[in-house]
């Protein structure tokens, strides 16, 4: 099996969180609880098909961001349109509203996921990290949220993103945070 596989690599994310050597996640990622798995872009379906194939039992809870969007537009579609046009310039506050203000955005619903997985002992995992792009949440606002820092079990993140000299690049376009998280690609 090469070791780009997604199954090579979904494995080695595995063996991590059910190690004993759980410690190293947080030491590789500079004290957070995260795993980010970068897959190229192009590559995405074929990791999520893996995911699930491989993280199907009850240690593990997918958590599609794809769906968590679909249903956040679709409780919220009446005021969308009204907050989009007060929010012109700064629309990625309908998605994750500033500090301090409290509202029931996609942020805090992702965050509730993930703590509910928490709270079944399981291991969150997002997948369809791409329907973030242009909402304004980007992956070290989820790797730094406390609930993440403080979890009993790491996050996994499959990760869209073309890597290069320095740097990863969420889909291509944007330069990623590679902070709080320790990496597999």
């Amino acid at each position: 099996m090469p070791l780009s596989s997604p199954i090579y690599i979904i494995q080695e994310a595995m063996r991590l969180v059910e190690s004993e050597r759980r410690s190293e996640i947080r030491h590789g990622a500079n004290g957070g609880n995260s795993i980010l798995i970068v897959c190229e872009p192009i590559r995405e379906l074929e990791y999520i098909i893996q995911l699930k194939e491989l993280l199907n039992d009850n240690r593990y809870s997918i958590i599609d961001l794809n769906q968590c969007l679909i249903e956040f537009v679709k409780q919220n579609e009446l005021g969308l349109s009204e907050l989009y046009d007060q929010l012109q310039s700064t629309t990625h506050e309908i998605f994750k509203a500033p500090p301090g203000e409290v509202s029931d955005d996609l942020f805090k619903r992702i965050i509730n996921n993930i703590e509910q997985a928490f709270l079944a002992n399981t291991v969150p995992v997002l997948i369809n990290t791409g329907s973030l792009y242009g909402t304004g949440i980007h992956n070290i606002h989820i790797m730094e949220n406390e609930i993440v820092m403080r979890g009993a079990l790491p996050l996994i993140i499959l990760y869209p993103a073309t890597v290069e000299p320095e740097r990863l690049m969420f889909l291509g376009k944007f330069p990623a945070s590679q902070y709080r998280c320790m990496i597999i690609q």
